[in-house]
C-alpha cells in the first residue's frame, strides 16, 4: 500500500500479514503514520494505492475520546457495546413475522440472530459488564450519570471498558494505558493476554507491551516501511539495533565506493579527448555512481540530545505557593482533600501520585485558579509566574503552524527553528498546521510551548503521556535542566527520576514525604493489591 499527505510520503509499497490470535505493537517514533495505519484499517483513511483485507469485526480505542451521543448515561453507553437490546428486538419482531409467514427465509433469519445473540453472551452479559467495570476500578455513582458531565479522564477509562466489553474481532487500541492506575493496567494487562481476537496496540509503554505482545510492528519515518519482529519489545529493540549496525557498514562502504567512482570520474573527465579508453570507462563509472546514489540506503534519523537552555524570565519567590487547610468536593461527592497543606520551595521538583479519581488533576486546577476550594486558601508569592501543561494538549491554536504556535519576539526565526529541533521538529516540520499533528507531536509542541513561556513555576499533568520512550528521554533532559520549580502529575516512572524529584505527595492520604526510588516503588506496589 502507498500513502502521501499531499508532499508527504507516509508508507511506501508497505506489505504485511497479521495472524487472527496475534497481539502486535505497534511503534515508531511520533508522527511515523501509526495512528493513520489504524484509520486505514477503519476504512475512515483512504490509500492511494493498495488495500487491506479485513472481513472482521473492529473495535477501535483512540487517544482523543469523542462520544457523539453524550447525553447517554454511562450505563446505556456501555451496554451499547454489545448489540443485545437491538437484536432482542429484531427477534421478537422475526417470531411475529413467522408467525404469520414461516418461511424459509425468516427462520433462516431468525436462527442467525438466535446464534449472534449467543456469541454476544445474552444470558449472562450482564455479569460479565459488571466485572469488567468492577476491575477497570469505575466508581458506580459514575453509571448514572451522563457521558458530558464526565472529565477526559474518566471517559477514556469508560470507553475503554465498553471496548473490552464490546467482543470485537480485532481491537485497535492508541495508548490505552495514559488514563490508568497501575491496578487498572493490572487487569488491563490481562484481559489482553487471554483475548481471543487479535489485537493492535500504539504504546509507548514498554512494560505493558513486552507483557502483551508477541509481534512489534515497526513503522519507519525515514523509509516509510514497515517491518513485523516476532517477539516482544524487548527482542525488537535488540533485532533492530543489529539490523541498524549492519546497515550502517553497507552505507558506509557504499560511500567508500561512490567516493573512489567520482574520484575516477573526474580524472576521466580531465584526461585528453584522444584518451578515448579512459573517456570511454569514465562514462561506464558515471553509469555506475548514479545507479549506487539511487539505491543508497538511507541513514535513520538521530534525534538532537543537546541542552536547551532556557531560563525563567525572573527568579521565582522563596516560597513560590502555599496550600492551607483546604478542602474540596464536587456537588454531590464526597471531599476528595480535608485540610490539605503544601508549602512548595523555589526551584523544587513536586511529584502528584495516586490512583485514578483521587483527585490529582483536580489539585492542579485549584493551584491555578480554575478551582476555588470549598474551605481553606492558595496564596503565591508575589514573583510566582505560572506555566501549565494539561493533558487535553488546550495550549496549541490549531490553525496555526508549529512555528506561529511558539512565535515570540525576542527570538529569531533561526532561533525558534533551533529550539524545536530540541522538540525533534526538523525542517519543514516547522510549518505543519498543528491540526495535523499526531498526539504525540501536538504533545511535544505543547511541552516546548510551555518551556518558552520562561514561567519559574511549571505545572505539569502527565507531560510524557503520548511520547514514545526515546522522546521522554530527550524531552526529560529539558526538564531537568530548568532553573524553576515544577510540580508534576506523573505516573513514568523513568521521567519522575529523570528530572530530580525533591518530594512527593501522595492522594487521597495527603501523605507529603520527601522522595526516593523505593518510597515511589513502595506506592505502586501497594496500588496492586
Amino acid at each position: 500500500m502507498v500513502l502521501t499527505f499531499g508532499d508527504n510520503l507516509i508508507y511506501n509499497n508497505v506489505s504485511f500479514e497479521i495472524k487472527d490470535s496475534d497481539k502486535v505493537g505497534v511503534v515508531g517514533v511520533n508522527g511515523a503514520g501509526k495512528t493513520t495505519l489504524f484509520k486505514v484499517i477503519l476504512g475512515e483513511q483512504e490509500l492511494d494505492s493498495g488495500k487491506i483485507f479485513n472481513k472482521k469485526t473492529v473495535g477501535y480505542l483512540p487517544q482523543e475520546i469523542i462520544i457523539d451521543d453524550d447525553d447517554m448515561t454511562v450505563l446505556d453507553y456501555l451496554e451499547s457495546g454489545r448489540p443485545i437490546k437491538a437484536l432482542e428486538e429484531e427477534l421478537e419482531g422475526l417470531y411475529v413475522d413467522a408467525s404469520n409467514d414461516p418461511s424459509d427465509r425468516i427462520l433462516k433469519r431468525i436462527a442467525k440472530v438466535q446464534e449472534k445473540l449467543e456469541f454476544y453472551d445474552c444470558y449472562k452479559y450482564e455479569s460479565i459488564l459488571l466485572k469488567i467495570i468492577e476491575n477497570m476500578d469505575i466508581d458506580i455513582n459514575l453509571i448514572d450519570m451522563k457521558l458530558k458531565d464526565l472529565s477526559g479522564g474518566q471517559k477514556s477509562k469508560i470507553a475503554f471498558a465498553r471496548l473490552l466489553y464490546s467482543k470485537k474481532d480485532i481491537l485497535l487500541l492508541d495508548e490505552p494505558t495514559n488514563h490508568l492506575d497501575i491496578k487498572t493496567k493490572d487487569f488491563v494487562t490481562n484481559y489482553l493476554k487471554n483475548y481471543k481476537g487479535m489485537v493492535l496496540v500504539i504504546s509507548h509503554d514498554v512494560s505493558f507491551l513486552n507483557s502483551i505482545v508477541n509481534r512489534i510492528m515497526y513503522i519507519n519515518k525515514t523509509t516509510k516501511k514497515i517491518s513485523l519482529y516476532d517477539g516482544n519489545y524487548d527482542v525488537y529493540k535488540k533485532k533492530l539495533e543489529l539490523e541498524n549496525e549492519l546497515k550502517e557498514k553497507r552505507i558506509l562502504q557504499e560511500e567508500k565506493e561512490i567516493k573512489e567512482l567520482e574520484s575516477f570520474i573526474k580524472k576521466a573527465q580531465q584526461a585528453s579527448q584522444t584518451n578515448h579508453a579512459l573517456k570511454k570507462m569514465g562514462k561506464d563509472r558515471e553509469k555506475k555512481l548514479a545507479k549506487k546514489l539511487e539505491n543508497l540506503e538511507v541513514r535513520e534519523k538521530k534525534y538532537s540530545k543537546l541542552r536547551l537552555n532556557i531560563k525563567p524570565n525572573r527568579e521565582g519567590s522563596k516560597i513560590p505557593i502555599k496550600i492551607n487547610d483546604i478542602t474540596f468536593s464536587y456537588p454531590n461527592c464526597d471531599p476528595l482533600y480535608k485540610n490539605l497543606s503544601i508549602q512548595i520551595t523555589n526551584r523544587e521538583r513536586f511529584l502528584i501520585v495516586g490512583e485514578n479519581g483521587v483527585g490529582k488533576s483536580t489539585l492542579l486546577k485549584l493551584i491555578l485558579g480554575r478551582l476555588k476550594p470549598s474551605v481553606g486558601t492558595i496564596w503565591y508569592g508575589n514573583k510566582t509566574d505560572i506555566a501549565y501543561y494539561a493533558q487535553e494538549l488546550e495550549l496549541l491554536d490549531l490553525n496555526k503552524t508549529v512555528l506561529e504556535n511558539i512565535d515570540r519576539k525576542e527570538y529569531s526565526e533561526k532561533e525558534l527553528r533551533t529550539i524545536l529541533g530540541r522538540f525533534l521538529f526538523y525542517g519543514d516540520d516547522a510549518f505543519k498546521r498543528a491540526s495535523v499533528l499526531s498526539p504525540g507531536e501536538k504533545a511535544r509542541l505543547s511541552l516546548c510551548k510551555i518551556l518558552l513561556e520562561k514561567a519559574n513555576l511549571l505545572i505539569l499533568d502527565e507531560p510524557t503521556n503520548h511520547l514514545d520512550p526515546e522522546t521522554q528521554k530527550i524531552i526529560g533532559e529539558n526538564f531537568k535542566n530548568y532553573e524553576g520549580t515544577i510540580i508534576v502529575v506523573s505516573h513514568n516512572v523513568d521521567f519522575i527520576k529523570q528530572i530530580n524529584i525533591d518530594r512527593l505527595l501522595i492522594l487521597p492520604t495527603g501523605k507529603i514525604t520527601n522522595y526516593t526510588d523505593s518510597k515511589l516503588e513502595k506506592f505502586l506496589e501497594s496500588t496492586k493489591n
